[in-house]
């Protein structure tokens, strides 16, 4: 299944009606429209205490916390997500309308995985886990900024006569 149905200018539309519809009435839709701006004010608050720590040597702690609560919002919006697409798309993760977006998550998941891993482990100092942390946030961004083009490919569709 393609999971996509023709626009104009031979694009592709991200849902068919059918997907459309899916996703209009899913419960899931609306958690991931709270889950996401959440996760990034506390990706935004979380950076400014990991470059505080970088840059002062101060507030490990709050940082910490910080990293560990934005990666728990990561992992929650990624199950969430994956329901999601199970009940619009029939599958999972990696339906063909979202296949690289959920590709690079895993790299996002990956990375915040690997500074839990340090953290828990203690095999890096302090320093080298906040900059972990760092490339975590920066391929969290472009993440975020691969469903935002996506979010507004979907809007963009939506004004498009079917």
């Amino acid at each position: 299944m393609s999971g996509c149905s023709a626009v104009k200018g031979g694009r592709k539309a991200l849902y068919t009606p059918e997907q459309r519809r899916r996703r209009d009435q899913s419960v899931w839709t609306i958690v991931q429209a709270v889950l996401a701006p959440l996760q990034f004010l506390v990706f935004l608050v979380s950076l400014a205490l990991v470059l505080r720590f970088l840059l002062t040597g101060s507030g490990y702690e709050a940082a910490t916390g910080s990293i560990l609560v934005k990666t728990g919002f990561l992992y929650l919006i990624m199950v969430t997500g994956a329901i999601w697409e199970r009940q619009v798309f029939g599958q999972y993760l990696l339906a063909p309308a979202f296949f690289w977006e959920d590709l690079f998550s895993f790299a996002v998941i990956a990375m915040h995985s690997l500074y839990v891993y340090a953290l828990w482990t203690g095999v890096y100092a302090p320093a080298t886990e906040m900059l972990i942390a760092l490339v975590a946030y920066l391929l969290y961004v472009v993440n975020a900024g691969q469903f935002l083009f996506k979010f507004r490919r979907a809007r963009l569709d939506s004004v498009v006569p079917a």
